[in-house]
């Protein structure tokens, strides 16, 4: 009898204590109180059990918690913090919603949001801007600027004024994976550099990835700027735009099925040539650009939405009667997100992604078309197996299809014989599967792997060199030469002429010193297969992407980073240092005098080198009150070494290290937002920059009468420094509670005190004085510009 009493006992207390144990699930999405917009890495925090998460790219979280009640804190940058009580006695769902800091909601408790820094994860080397902070940023022109807001970000660089793209520690710009929807962008700029394909009014969120980058993403060697468009507002229709000097814009978003399916439809177009044609003899010049951002989202049920969402841009340059000019990207994603339980989140994505270039040459008489398509289609997921550890997992796959350019003529007239340059095909597959996990309260790791794969398809037809060489060196001339093909070979459609294969592992780690500090450190190393055939600075429309093959072997890149962080009074200021170092093999140069332009025989004209970086980063910013920003310092050395093959051989710069176009020894970056009222608000950016290297002439001969200057080592010298202040002016209409209309004005300064920042110094003789002198161009002094933004 007591030994029954006893086991009923134990029995209990077993009951008892697995009963106290027991835990379940609590997931949803979090949107935006006023749109349903989901809304990207908002911060989900139970401080009773120091357990926190962030919403993925989709919205949605998942936290694994006790039996009970809990009390959660949800706070997002640009909205009021939430403290929401739940009691948990079985799995459940919450779905949120956070309100704008500008509104008003009286049945939750309302604190203010922040933008700490994030001591736990192990996430580091990312920068995250919302839309809100990039409009009250100056920019050039009036036009909001999503890739010049992140030229202030430490590590990030540009090419100087009126150049495309941007350099992250000191990489090229092709080494950047740009992705607007998931789809790549191979062009980010329109008009030469001026503007960016992104429009501020149809972009939720964007992420760059400068180090310790997620095994979810591949191909490019630097970093990721992950953008994500608006899905649009499905509770109500709304239009917002605005008119500026050069250019203007407008957005339409709103509900098919209220609080279920939304569309948004937006589009820019510049017309600043128009000005141009006020004089007889400018009527046929134009330089514009136009772009159109669309997307359809729809809510099957609880467990699956359906998004389709397309980016058409497109630039045109023409020059009276001489010459057409016209390039821009297109994508189109179809993306299907299900959930198959509360603790594994899938998406699904089928991609197209077109860059085109093409080229009208009235005085010759031929048109010249050029561009890469690619066909995706990845399978992700998301596996939140505890609150202390977390899978991503999936596989992508692309097609790639690289047409070099093809060479009409433009009637019959013209006697140029069509010719079209042997186009390439490639396909590439990479599984990947990364983990996170708390291994104990003060260490979190993310471990990730991924296995890319390439293949360089025909149908092509591939040149044989002797001993497999297509460039030779002339030792009697020191120079680098083409190489005469002995054969050729044909590869019929689809079949393999060369395979890369590559293990990418990722690796990252978070040491937590208390609440407010931690140490982080990251490795990863990234495979690239694509080249853009390029030796200038700064992409050009006319630049050519290549595959890898026989002889462009992929580029590889390892690079590791140490970070020190804190967040100070609560998060108001947060502080991020971290040093980094990088190293690329199979970067890409040029023999000299290489002609790229038309080039079906690229191998014979470019070396195989490898680069390295390293610097030191610092990041200080205030999140919160009325004055807010950052201040960022990048002290940072990169460089390029091409040895000679053989000991004869001289390489580049005599085989020695030598400054990448893109070393900015420092870069300091200033960025203010003071909010006076309700009305009006102020901004202000400083950069300063090191001049970009370039190659200065240091001899000269003469030559048939003309002074012919002759040149040193490559990058040898450097332009003046880059600096430049700029300050704006928000007017907000007084609010008129029944007025649907709201309205601002919005008046900049670019370059405050007019410094004329050198583009280019150009070498030429005088023409008076038979000497040489440099010739400094520049393309900005100061720039007032005023534009006005409308919402009903």
């Amino acid at each position: 009898m007591i030994t029954k009493k006893i086991c009923t006992f134990v029995v209990f207390l077993i009951t008892l204590i697995s009963f106290s144990q027991e835990k379940f699930t609590l997931s949803g999405t979090i949107t935006d109180f006023g749109n349903n917009e989901s809304l990207i890495g908002v911060h989900i925090y139970v401080p009773s059990l120091n357990i926190e998460t962030y919403t993925n790219k989709y919205g949605f979280y998942s936290l694994t918690l006790p039996a009970g009640e809990h009390l959660l804190k949800i706070n997002h940058s640009g909205y009021q913090e939430v403290e929401k009580a739940i009691v948990l006695n079985d799995n459940a769902k919450e779905n949120l919603s956070l309100i704008e800091n500008s509104q008003e909601l009286q049945e939750v408790v309302i604190k203010a949001g922040n933008n700490k820094t994030n001591i736990k994860s192990p996430e580091m080397s990312v920068n995250r801007l919302s839309i809100s902070s990039i409009k009250k940023m100056p920019v050039v022109l009036g036009e909001v600027d999503v890739l010049k807001s992140i030229l202030l970000l430490p590590g990030v660089t540009n090419s100087g004024e009126g150049a495309s793209g941007f350099n992250v520690r000191g990489g090229g710009a092709d080494q950047n994976l740009i992705l607007l929807d998931e789809a790549t962008i191979f062009n980010s700029s329109h008009v030469f550099g001026f503007f960016s394909v992104f429009n501020a009014d149809a972009i939720k969120n964007l992420k760059l990835y400068k180090g310790g980058i997620p095994a979810r993403y591949g191909g490019r060697v630097s970093s990721v700027l992950d953008v994500y468009q608006k899905d649009g507002n499905s509770k109500e229709f709304h239009v917002n735009g605005g008119l500026g000097l050069i250019s203007s814009r407008i957005l339409a978003e709103g509900p098919i099925v209220k609080n279920k399916g939304s569309f948004l439809i937006g589009g820019r177009a510049s017309y600043a040539h128009l000005f141009l044609k006020l004089s007889e003899e400018q009527k046929e010049n134009a330089a514009y650009f136009y772009d159109l951002n669309t997307k359809i989202s729809y809510k099957l049920n609880e467990n699956n939405s359906l998004f389709l969402s397309g980016y058409f841009g497109r630039d045109v340059f023409k020059l009276n009667k001489i010459f057409r000019n016209t390039y821009g990207n297109s994508t189109l994603d179809l993306r299907w997100s299900h959930l198959y339980s509360d603790k594994l989140f899938a998406n699904m994505s089928l991609i197209y992604s077109d860059y085109y270039y093409g080229l009208t040459l009235n005085f010759v008489g031929f048109k010249w078309d050029s561009g890469i398509k690619n066909y995706t289609a990845k399978y992700d997921f998301e596996n939140y197996i505890s609150d202390k550890f977390k899978l991503t997992y999936g596989l992508n796959g692309i097609y790639y299809e690289f047409n070099p350019g093809i060479i009409k003529p433009l009637s019959d007239e013209f006697t140029i014989n069509p010719e079209q340059l042997d186009k390439k095909y490639a396909l590439a597959m990479s599984p990947y599967i990364g983990s996170e996990s708390q291994i104990s309260k003060k260490i979190t790791v993310y471990c990730g792997l991924r296995y890319s794969m390439f293949h360089r398809l025909g149908a092509s037809t591939i040149n044989l060199y002797e001993n497999n060489n297509a460039v030779v060196f002339n030792p009697e001339m020191q120079i680098y030469e083409k190489a005469t093909p002995i054969a050729t070979k044909y590869y019929s459609k689809n079949k393999v002429i060369k395979s890369y294969n590559n293990l990418e592992p990722r690796f990252s780690i978070s040491y937590q010193l208390n609440d407010d500090q931690a140490i982080k450190g990251s490795y990863h190393r990234m495979a690239q297969y694509l080249q853009l055939i390029s030796n200038t600075s700064s992409p050009t429309p006319l630049d050519v992407w290549m595959p890898s093959d026989n002889y462009i072997k992929p580029q590889i890149a390892d690079q590791v980073a140490l970070g020190y962080f804190r967040n100070f009074n609560g998060g108001t200021y947060s502080l991020e240092t971290e040093i980094y170092y990088k190293e690329v093999k199979n970067r890409l140069d040029y023999i000299d005098g290489a002609d790229l332009i038309a080039n079906d025989a690229i191998e014979q004209v470019i070396l195989n080198g490898r680069m390295r970086a390293y610097g030191l980063e610092i990041m200080l910013k205030k999140n919160e009150g009325k004055f807010n920003g950052w201040i960022s310092y990048t002290l940072s050395k990169s460089e390029q070494q091409t040895p000679g093959r053989t000991p004869e051989e001289t390489g580049i710069n005599n085989g020695q290290w030598y400054n990448s176009a893109y070393d900015k020894l420092h870069n300091l970056a200033i960025t203010s937002a003071y909010n006076l009222n309700e009305r009006w608000s102020f901004g202000a950016n400083f950069v300063l920059q090191s001049g970009q290297p370039v190659s200065y002439p240091n001899s000269q001969y003469e030559y048939l009468g003309i002074t012919v200057p002759g040149y040193g080592l490559r990058n040898g010298n450097r332009l003046p420094a880059y600096h430049h202040l700029d300050v704006s002016a928000t007017l907000s209409l007084e609010k008129n509670k029944n007025r649907k209309w709201k309205g601002e004005w919005v008046f900049s300064i670019y370059n405050l005190y007019n410094r004329q920042n050198a583009a280019s110094l150009n070498f030429r003789q005088n023409a008076d004085t038979g000497h040489n002198e440099a010739v400094r161009t520049s393309i900005f002094g100061i720039v007032p510009a005023v534009s006005y933004s409308f919402k009903f």
